[in-house]
């Protein structure tokens, strides 16, 4: 079976990890801006001693300049352009247009930036996707409102929010409220500004300030739906499809309780507009004060009443469950844990490649949920050789892809209703998990080191041109 003719192909990319220029025009700190780079980034930040304090001295910054894409912007665009894309995700940086997130006045500066950015997509009719909040908090909300946890942050966002959708609403019909907000299960530092200095070790807070995030994008939800019928506004999550090592029933059991909690919990709020059965059950294993929570009647209205057009997640790998711990070894990945699949292969970072993994995903979401399902991140991070003759030969990225996207077009057939597929950091960026450029994921090529040295020019890599066949034939020629 082939894809609906308006399928959305494309590729994305988040604000903090390519724009750069994050102290101009009037740009405040992010929290990203005070993430260091390199693999030990996530264990920094759920150290005791981190408190959002940038050091120089001490680490490096990636994020500051990422690949410069505030100024190469028209560039890049093109190149996708010349991809064919159908579609672009991008996210908005919140501090651009609110430095330190509590104003009641936008920057107008940083405005014009996505004024430009958009139209240049428009120019090329690439549909803009937008994430409004993608792991870019205000710093000045971390660290001076304590993050997520303090509910005076869902009317800051719910101000950001407006402003985006006011003034796109005839420019931009797509958009997520949040990135990969059940991230928070195994790092809350990157998506709600909490850690363990600010009270991210107490899964109280957690709860609380996916809460606020609930009420806040239910809101956003809301008056988008009023201000513009067109408009289709969708959550963001990532997905890892869990298997149990055996057949134990407490394996079993086990596995079900980790799908609950990390591929329902947070769907289930924002798609059905209520909290899931299960949620007590979660609160008394992770010890979490349900009082302190302050979820109200109101709160529960308008969680309600704002419910989400579509779900769109990220996937990259499937995990194993194994509480009984015979015969398991530990996984390389250590991002989402669980032990190693035997009958899986891993990339260079320990992720378990699993292509059949994402068509049980689409069947799963599909079936729980019956709304349309959009994937918005999907990719194979590797360390990429440019050869002597300046040529970047990834095939196996082409073969992580074109496995992927036969997975899809198996899930169509299922039933699935799929709108788009748009892979992770279509160009390449600084990494999320680790703050490296030399983890890339992308069809075009940057010549910058970890370090943040090299020309900053791009090139096609091999797999540029064949996502290009793919887009013209509609997935049907990989």
């Amino acid at each position: 079976m082939t894809f609906k003719t308006d399928f959305l192909w494309g590729g994305a990319t988040a604000a903090n990890q390519l724009e750069g220029a994050y102290d101009i025009d009037g740009k405040g700190l992010s929290v990203a801006d005070a993430m260091p780079g390199g693999k030990e980034r996530l264990a920094i930040l759920a150290s005791p001693e981190f408190d959002w304090t940038i050091d120089t001295e001490h680490f490096t910054y990636p994020n500051h300049d990422g690949i410069d894409h505030y100024h190469h912007f028209k560039e890049d665009i093109a190149l996708f352009a010349e991809m064919g894309f159908k579609a672009y995700r991008f996210s908005v940086a919140w501090s651009r247009i609110f430095p330190k997130g509590d104003e009641t006045t936008p920057n107008e500066k940083g405005l014009l930036f996505y004024d430009q950015l958009i139209d240049e997509c428009l120019k090329y009719r690439i549909e803009p996707v937008i994430t409004i909040s993608h792991y870019e908090m205000p710093l000045n909300l971390a660290k001076s409102y304590g993050g997520w946890k303090n509910r005076e942050l869902i009317e800051f966002y719910v101000r950001f929010a407006k402003v985006l959708l006011e003034r796109y609403q005839d420019k931009v019909k797509y958009w997520m409220t949040f990135n990969e907000i059940n991230s928070a299960t195994f790092f809350s530092g990157l998506s709600q500004g909490l850690v363990p200095s600010n009270g991210g070790d107490d899964k109280t807070n957690v709860f609380k300030a996916w809460h606020n995030q609930f009420v806040a994008s239910a809101q956003a939800v809301k008056f988008g739906h009023d201000l513009n019928k067109n408009l289709k506004l969708g959550c963001m999550s990532i997905y890892s499809t869990t298997y149990s090592f055996d057949a134990n029933p407490v394996n079993q059991l086990a596995t079900q309780e980790s799908i609950q909690e990390f591929n329902y919990f947070c769907n289930d709020v924002q798609v059905r507009g209520a909290y899931p059965a299960f949620t007590n059950r979660l609160h008394r294993k992770h010890g979490v004060n349900s009082e302190v929570l302050e979820i109200s009647e109101e709160d529960l209205k308008i969680i309600a009443e704002g419910t989400v057009d579509y779900i769109g997640f990220s996937y990259y790998m499937s995990t194993v469950e194994s509480k009984t711990g015979e015969g398991v070894q530990a996984s390389g990945n250590m991002v989402l844990g669980g032990v190693k699949n035997p009958f899986l292969k891993e990339s260079e970072w320990g992720w378990a490649i699993d292509p059949d993994g994402l068509r049980y995903a689409l069947n799963d979401l599909y079936g729980r949920y019956q709304i349309p399902l959009f994937i918005v991140e999907n990719g194979l991070g590797a360390i990429d050789k440019v050869e002597e003759d300046g040529t970047i030969q990834d095939d196996y990225r082409i073969d992580y892809l074109k496995k992927h996207i036969q997975s899809m077009s198996e899930a169509v057939e299922d039933g699935v209703e799929l709108m788009g597929y748009t892979p992770w950091g279509c160009i390449d960026l600084v990494s999320a998990s680790t703050g490296e450029m030399s983890k890339r994921y992308g069809f075009i090529y940057v010549d910058l080191d970890d370090s943040g040295n090299g020309t900053n020019k791009r090139f096609k890599k091999k797999s540029f041109d064949w996502y290009k066949q793919v887009i013209d034939s509609n997935g049907t020629n990989l």
